[in-house]
Parts: structure tokens; C-alpha cells; sequence
């Protein structure tokens, strides 16, 4: 059973928007905390964004903060990470994770790649001079 599948991810010019979605697995998509995170070019995974259960509140990377915005649907199922003034920098591989359960106090916990308990494969983006 697949939980959580990535998908809009592309080839783009700097300076270009693009959305990635998240499609979350019906069995948690209600009580989950979901994320974003990315692994560049020869980097380790860092943390981009994640948003509450509720949808509510979100927390953003100082690196995206301002360009990135997550968001998702009533029913929890569809986790967006929209992405606009993109650069280079920004190039890698965006993967979306889940917190079945959600069970941690605040966001900033789930700036850790710890926190979460379901990953998805992965959307390369790749941007362009």
C-alpha cells in the first residue's frame, strides 16, 4: 500500500513557480502532521516545511521562508508545497513525510527527519540558470 506519493515536480528557469503535491494515505491523512524535505546535490536531507493537522499553522525553512508556501485540503489527503522565485539552490529531490499520529507538541519538532514515521519516494525539481 502506497501512503504517501509525491508528484509535480520538473525542470524549471530561475525565477519560475512550481507546486509539488503530496497525496496522503486515507488511514492518516485526518491525523497527520505532514512535511517537506529535500536533498540536494551532493547535501544531506533538510527540513522545508510542515503543517499542523488542522492545516492551521505551517512552519517554513529560513531558506524558503517568504517563497514556499504549504498548504492542504479539508480532508487531510492533499498536502501542497508551492514554490515560487525559485533558483538553483532549490534543486533536488522533495520528499513529502508523515507523522501518522501527529503526536508532537510543536512544529519546530518536526524540523528533524526523526519526528516522522512515513516517507514518500521522492520528486526531483531542477532549476535552471
Amino acid at each position: 500500500q502506497v501512503e504517501l506519493v509525491e508528484s509535480g515536480g520538473g525542470l524549471v528557469k530561475t525565477g519560475d513557480s512550481l507546486t509539488l503535491s503530496c497525496v496522503v494515505s486515507e488511514d492518516f491523512a485526518k491525523t497527520s502532521v505532514v512535511g517537506w524535505f529535500r536533498r540536494g546535490p551532493g547535501k544531506s536531507r533538510e527540513f522545508v516545511a510542515v503543517i499542523s493537522r488542522n492545516g492551521v499553522v505551517t512552519l517554513l525553512a529560513d531558506s524558503v521562508q517568504g517563497r514556499f508556501t504549504i498548504s492542504k485540503n479539508i480532508a487531510g489527503d492533499l498536502v501542497n508545497l508551492q514554490m515560487s522565485a525559485l533558483t538553483p539552490e532549490d534543486t533536488a529531490v522533495y520528499y513529502c513525510a508523515a507523522d501518522r499520529h501527529g503526536s508532537l507538541r510543536t512544529l519546530y519538532q518536526y524540523r528533524t527527519e526523526s519526528s516522522y514515521d512515513r516517507w514518500g519516494q521522492g520528486t526531483q525539481v531542477t532549476v535552471s540558470e
